[in-house]
């Protein structure tokens, strides 16, 4: 049996984890009011809960590159997700802050191997200019997942209370593994149902020589990545631009409900709108780099992409301090929006740069280091936000997160002169 664009139905997998990742994380800040009352907790509990799950989250992308490295991305996949399927199931035992700060960390740990796992994968089944689409495309489910998040927690929330339906989220994520065990047989190399047109497209994008493979057999130390600048640039960048992400992950409903006093049903009929646009931002700027590289080079199409987004969020924050008032929250909601795009059609090629720097085991080791280095800035966000917000304005929130996303386009520029393979 042969199978047609195989490499399209293994990112297709991916994003459908991606959706489920999202779904699963995105549950606790929509359960929180009920889940926080039910187990006699508050908001700086709440605080805690986050940076619990980010500092694992950022220990275990690294961890997980790694582990990626060693077993694969079929196996490193299946793991990943058992393990945050599980932790999801288990918040429904909670009963107070040292359980919940287990089941927290235990999802942290899962959930964020499947980063490096899809930059991985990605360098794995996909040509060098149809990279930025496919991690655009692995992006672009976690806006969905945020998309579709509010509509089935809330609708299993009012049929079932909030410990059934993390639950049901657990097993949702366990039933996953059936087709991902099943159709990702083995790398595009080796696989018996890739079709002869394909195995060709994937592996004569490669430049591969004997020397190379040979260092394929074990990836460069930390130490030895770290040597070159250029990994420098991957690193700084993601430290400065993923704040972004998790401010509206994180705290979004909380300001609707603290500056427009939404309710959750409100929240959760106006926030899909912010990531529906994130969502065309990860397609969208796939689709512009691919064309971008076809007409010039891997350099200037990453570049272009990463300076073209970085713009959006800058005119997205600057708006929102400008034009948002305590009344017209949907301009808030458009204007997040803008921002979104943005940050998914720059941070697509940002991931997607481990890959093209390196090769073969490498790349997970580098997408991974980058990944716990991305989860350092927001724990930091975290705290700074709790902070400043106790007097109720979030400007210096969005003022500081601005000069962030110019010192990430400024990191890449200084640092990574080329975008190429790192001798």
């Amino acid at each position: 049996m042969k199978v047609k664009g195989l490499r399209w139905w293994i990112i297709g997998l991916i994003f459908v984890a991606t959706v489920i990742n999202y779904i699963d994380r995105t549950a606790f800040a929509l359960l929180w009011p009920q889940m926080g009352k039910d187990l006699g907790m508050d908001n700086s509990d709440y605080a805690l809960m986050l940076n619990i799950f980010m500092v694992t989250y950022a220990t275990s992308k690294f961890l997980s590159g790694r582990l990626y490295d060693q077993i694969g991305t079929r196996i490193g996949f299946i793991v990943s997700i058992v393990v945050w399927s599980a932790a999801a199931a288990f918040h429904a035992l909670a009963r107070g802050v040292i359980s919940l700060s287990i089941v927290r960390g235990l999802l942290g740990l899962g959930e964020a191997g499947l980063w490096p796992g899809a930059v991985k994968s990605n360098g794995e089944w996909f040509p060098i200019k149809q990279r930025a689409l496919a991690q655009g495309i692995f992006n672009s489910g976690a806006s969905i997942g945020n998309v579709v998040a509010p509509i089935v927690i809330v609708f299993l929330y009012a049929q079932f209370g909030w410990k059934s339906t993390y639950l049901i989220l657990g097993g949702l994520g366990l039933l996953w593994v059936i087709p991902w065990f099943i159709l990702n047989k083995s790398k595009p190399e080796d696989h018996p149902w890739i079709t002869d047109k394909e195995k060709a497209l994937i592996l004569n994008d490669r430049t591969d020589d004997a020397d190379d493979k040979k260092t394929k057999a074990k990836s460069l130390s930390v130490v030895k990545i770290l040597s070159y600048k250029q990994p420098w640039g991957v690193l700084l960048c993601r430290f400065f631009i993923e704040p972004i992400w998790w401010f509206f992950a994180g705290w979004m409903p909380i300001y609707l409900n603290s500056k427009f006093g939404l309710s959750i049903e409100e929240i959760g009929k106006t926030m899909w709108i912010s990531y529906l646009m994130a969502a065309a931002g990860g397609i969208l700027g796939g689709m512009f780099t691919e064309a971008i590289i076809k007409r010039t080079s891997v350099d200037v199409g990453r570049k272009a992409s990463i300076v073209l987004g970085s713009l959006l969020i800058i005119i997205g924050f600057v708006s929102i301090i400008l034009f948002v008032n305590d009344s017209n929250y949907m301009t808030f909601i458009y204007l997040a929006g803008i921002a979104l795009f943005g940050f998914q059609f720059a941070i697509g090629n940002i991931q997607t740069l481990s890959s093209d720097l390196f090769k073969g085991p490498s790349v997970g080791t580098l997408a991974g280091l980058a990944g716990t280095i991305a989860a350092v800035s927001p724990i930091i966000m975290n705290w700074f936000i709790g902070t400043i917000t106790q007097s109720g304005s979030y400007t210096p929130a969005f003022i500081a997160i601005t000069v962030s996303v110019v010192l990430a386009v400024v990191s890449i520029f200084l640092l990574i002169k080329k975008v190429k393979l790192v001798q």
